[in-house]
């Protein structure tokens, strides 16, 4: 019972959170990056912090965009340091989201699994640590959600925090760099980005089509005859 009382005042302070964002008119400035670039260089040395602190609000209440807050980031703070203060955000957003879905559902989720949690449905530690890795360089995979659904599995808090940093660490980079590239306005540099991201985002794919079809070759498929 105290933790579904835990819920509703985590649910209760992200609605408000949000409501407070868009009624403030901060909402939509942090859909627009360069309004957000504008805003955050007016705040002067407070402005990394204010990114850090908009990237972890933006992982925590799921229908926020991170990807403009980080382009943002980039056109304000250059590569390096823009990457930085989004990889810092997205990390603290990602393991706070996971701490909130460990505390409030991970009983639960065990009353109603069981022991099946730790073999076959969900896979083990390694396993779990993979696919999270793995995630973060998809891009069209939810951040969000992979989080809060992480937290319900039995993957061990500090895997979670190290596959995240990694997974995460080169779409920050190009994020930044593809801002730092929209503020110059040098068109080939910017499709440039567009491929490098796009790369990464196929890496995994490929990777994972390269091995099967080399176990498909060293274990053909014999006819019934063979």
């Amino acid at each position: 019972m105290r933790r579904t009382a835990w819920a509703v005042l985590i649910l209760a302070a992200m609605a408000g959170a949000y409501l407070l964002l868009h009624r403030s008119g901060m909402l939509a400035t942090m859909l627009d990056s360069e309004a957000l670039q504008g805003r955050v260089v007016q705040w002067g040395p407070w402005g990394p912090l204010a990114i850090v602190v908009l990237m972890t609000i933006a992982i925590l209440v799921s229908p926020i965009p991170s990807a403009p807050i980080a382009l943002a980031a980039g056109a304000a703070y250059g590569h390096a340091w823009g990457a930085l203060y989004v990889l810092l955000g997205a990390q603290v957003g990602a393991m706070a989201a996971f701490a909130i879905a460990r505390f409030v559902g991970r009983e639960t989720v065990q009353r109603w699994f069981g022991d099946r949690l730790q073999v076959g449905l969900i896979g083990t530690q390694n396993a779990l640590t993979g696919i999270v890795f793995v995630s973060r360089l998809l891009p069209f995979l939810s951040f969000d959600i992979v989080s809060y659904a992480a937290g319900l599995t039995p993957l061990a808090f500090w895997r979670f925090s190290l596959a995240t940093l990694f997974g995460i660490a080169p779409s920050s980079f190009l994020l930044a760099h593809f801002g730092t590239e929209m503020q110059s306005g040098e068109a080939r540099r910017i499709a440039f980005a567009v491929l490098a991201l796009g790369a990464l985002t196929l890496l995994p794919v490929g990777v994972k089509l390269y091995r099967s079809r080399r176990a498909r070759r060293r274990n053909p498929v014999r006819g019934p005859s063979e």
